[in-house]
């Protein structure tokens, strides 16, 4: 009798347990979501089904394409597009998807799992993957992107806009790749990859040469940039555009600036590229103004979090390079499949600079105030990713001797999710390889949510000191 009930209570113990981890820290349960998904997937991509010679992928290679494939990076050890069998690429295909429903919604799928039903633990954890400010801790008023009563319903779209946006893009490429001469039996398959690829801002491709075969191909270029433009916006854009479309009054300020800033860094990174690349050879310099304004466009939209690239990384001069690197460290929109800072990041503190050079005692735009809350948030995911990349980029370049900008390129690009490499990543040693993967994770889960994650034991401060100034700048 004692022994029949005793592994349902050992069953309650370990239901109260969970539970509890996912109502008191959201944050770190999301990571140990992420984490446990990278070593599952790293199991499964050792195994020899998964390689298309039948034999077991080291461990360097199966964990960093886990942690690529779950992170949405799309950097890579070994040759993508030969490595893997029918069975290791339905495994990347699933994963990416996995990952790019994002770190805290999925975090709050297996919340509702575990509690059954979604409560308001649970809704504070999905708000927080559309608000990081929620993850961090404090009121949120005007900063808050979507109302806790919406969040059922932006799960829904998270799930929806998936399945119906890579759907349509699989759709609208087949023929596509067909019209470019792929067999169509070929393009059954690569339809949808590239399609998941593409909207999770990934960039692996299923094919020997990648999108370079495509680079005349201005059909599919523009399909796949498309596809990365709405992945990167973020589903509470999607959200927001799918209920008002028409009303722009409607829109919240987080989808204001996420669009106009998306928008502005896409033209203003396809000019300076020209710019710069219009008399280089291996790169614009043979190309008539039709082709160099289309591929200044896709490099200026790859570089955001895309991953795909026609021109060679390292056929780029190094001013382009360093460019480059500073569209990777910003990324897209908050809770979309792209990584880096976010563009509202870059947004929120560029207008606070503008609001203290014109003496303005608060921060305002489109008839809306951002509060300080939300500036110390930005500073701090700024301070925090910009740590992250000198620190892997001082280790990597003092593990592999590379060329700097080599290094710092691909750093970012880990870090930002990114997927474009200047050829080192294929070639770093092991012990590199596992301090790139750290990069990856720490991007993908987003400073916030580490933070959070700290913070969450951190103990409220019930008094204040005295002020005094320091001297700054």
């Amino acid at each position: 009798m004692g022994s029949a009930s005793s592994p349902q209570i050992t069953m309650r113990g370990f239901g109260r347990r969970a539970k509890h981890l996912v109502t008191s820290s959201p944050s770190r349960f999301a990571i140990i979501i992420f984490a446990a998904l990278i070593l599952i997937f790293t199991g499964l991509l050792s195994l020899p089904i998964a390689s298309a010679d039948r034999t077991i992928t080291p461990l360097s290679d199966a964990l960093f394409t886990a942690m690529s494939t779950i992170c949405v990076t799309g950097l890579a050890t070994v040759d993508m597009a030969t490595h893997w069998s029918p069975f290791g690429n339905v495994l990347l295909f699933i994963g990416v998807n996995i990952g790019g429903m994002g770190v805290l919604t999925l975090a709050s799928v297996m919340g509702m799992v575990i509690s059954k039903r979604l409560g308001l633990r649970a809704k504070l954890l999905a708000a927080g993957d559309t608000n990081p400010m929620r993850a961090h801790g404090g009121p949120v008023n005007e900063s808050q992107t979507v109302r806790l009563g919406e969040v059922g319903q932006l799960l829904t779209t998270v799930a929806l806009s998936t399945l119906v946006i890579e759907a349509a893009v699989a759709v609208t490429l087949y023929p596509a790749l067909l019209w470019a001469g792929i067999d169509p039996f070929a393009a059954l398959w690569e339809a949808p990859y590239y399609a998941a690829m593409s909207f999770t801002n990934t960039g692996f491709t299923p094919n020997a040469g990648g999108v370079t075969v495509f680079a005349d191909d201005y059909l599919v270029l523009t399909i796949l940039m498309i596809s990365m433009f709405l992945g990167s916006i973020g589903f509470p854009v999607i959200y927001t555009l799918a209920k008002h479309v028409w009303h722009v009054k409607r829109w919240s300020l987080h989808s204001k600036l996420t669009l106009i800033t998306t928008t502005l860094l896409l033209v203003v990174g396809a000019g300076v590229f020209l710019l710069l690349e219009f008399d280089n050879p291996a790169t614009f310099g043979s190309m008539d103004a039709g082709e160099t304004t289309i591929n200044a466009l896709f490099l200026s939209a790859m570089t955001r979090s895309g991953g795909f690239n026609v021109i060679e990384i390292s056929d780029l001069n190094g001013s382009s390079m360093l460019v480059a690197c500073m569209l990777m460290f910003v990324g897209g929109g908050s809770a979309s499949t792209a990584g880096g800072i976010k563009v509202t990041t870059l947004a929120v503190l560029a207008i606070a600079v503008w609001s203290e050079a014109k003496g303005r005692q608060s921060v305002e735009v489109f008839g809306r105030r951002i509060p300080s809350d939300v500036q110390r948030v930005a500073l701090s995911v700024v301070a925090w990713g910009a740590t992250i990349v000198a620190l892997s980029t001082v280790v990597i370049a003092q593990i592999t001797k590379a060329d700097i900008i080599d290094v710092l390129f691909d750093v970012i690009s880990a870090f930002g999710t990114v997927g474009l490499s200047s050829g080192l990543t294929a070639q770093l040693p092991d012990s590199a390889s596992y301090v790139l993967a750290a990069t990856i994770f720490m991007g993908r889960v987003g400073t916030v949510t580490l933070a959070a994650a700290v913070a969450a034991t951190s103990r409220s401060q019930l008094y204040s000191l005295p002020v005094e100034r320091p001297i700054v700048g």
